[in-house]
C-alpha cells in the first residue's frame, strides 16, 4: 500500500510569514495547507496522511500552547513545531515538556525550520505505523473465541497445558489444540512471538486492555 504524500499545516495569523513559510516548504517539495487561526484548522478537512503542524504562539482566540493541549484532549496526535517572536524559556519549556518537535524564535533559519518538518513527519509515520500494526493486532485478538483467548491468557503467564487443562476442566489435548488455533490465528511463530503480541496489546498506554 502506498502512503499518502506528507502535509505540512501552517497555523500563523500573520498572512505574510503563512506565504513565506509556504515558499519555504514548497520549495522542498512537501504540499502545505495555511491557516490564519486555530478554530480554521479545526474546521478543515484533514488528509490521512503523515503531517505536522508549524503553529504561532501567539493566535486570535486561543494561544499556541493551549491549543497543543486542547489537540491532546481532543486525541488528535500530529507533531508540532512552534514559532514565535515573543517567546521565552517557561513557554520552551511548556511546549517541549508536552511534546513538541521545535520551538523556534522568529526570524528563524531556513533550514532549522525545514530539518524540525523533517523530523516531525518522521515521528508522525512512525507513530501511524505503529497504530496501524495495532489494529492488526487487536484484529487478530478479536478473532480469537473467549475460550481461546482465555487459554492465551493462562499461557503468556506462564502456566503449562496440563495446569491450563486443570484449571479450566478440560483435557490437555483439548487445550493444546485451543492453544494452536489461537497462535494460528494471531499468526505467531512462536510461544515468545505470541507473549510480545499479548504484551503490546496489554501495554497501559492502549485504552483497550486485554485480559
Amino acid at each position: 500500500m502506498n502512503e499518502r504524500a506528507p502535509i505540512v499545516f501552517v497555523v500563523d495569523d500573520d498572512p505574510s510569514v503563512r506565504r513565506s513559510i509556504k515558499r519555504l516548504i514548497g520549495s522542498v517539495g512537501l504540499q502545505v495547507e495555511l491557516f490564519g487561526s486555530a478554530q480554521e484548522f479545526l474546521l478543515s478537512k484533514r488528509p490521512d496522511a503523515p503531517s505536522c503542524l508549524v503553529l504561532d504562539i501567539r493566535l486570535p482566540g486561543i494561544s499556541g500552547l493551549d491549543f497543543q493541549q486542547e489537540l491532546a484532549e481532543a486525541n488528535i496526535h500530529i507533531p508540532i513545531i512552534f514559532i514565535t517572536a515573543h517567546g521565552d524559556i517557561p513557554m520552551t519549556v511548556r511546549a517541549m515538556k508536552a511534546g513538541a518537535v521545535e520551538f523556534l524564535p522568529k526570524p528563524f533559519r531556513d533550514q532549522d525550520l525545514l530539518d524540525a518538518i523533517q523530523l516531525a513527519l518522521e515521528r508522525d509515520r512512525a507513530r501511524r505505523q505503529q497504530e496501524a500494526e495495532m489494529a492488526v493486532l487487536r484484529a487478530r485478538f478479536e478473532s480469537l473465541s473467549p475460550r481461546e483467548r482465555e487459554v492465551v491468557g493462562m499461557v503468556v503467564s506462564g502456566m503449562l497445558n496440563k495446569q491450563i487443562a486443570a484449571d479450566i476442566g478440560t483435557t490437555e489435548n483439548t487445550v493444546k489444540v485451543q492453544r494452536s488455533r489461537a497462535m494460528e490465528k494471531m499468526q505467531a511463530q512462536s510461544l515468545t512471538d505470541l507473549v510480545k503480541m499479548i504484551e503490546k496489546l496489554r501495554s497501559p498506554a492502549r485504552k483497550r486492555r486485554v485480559n
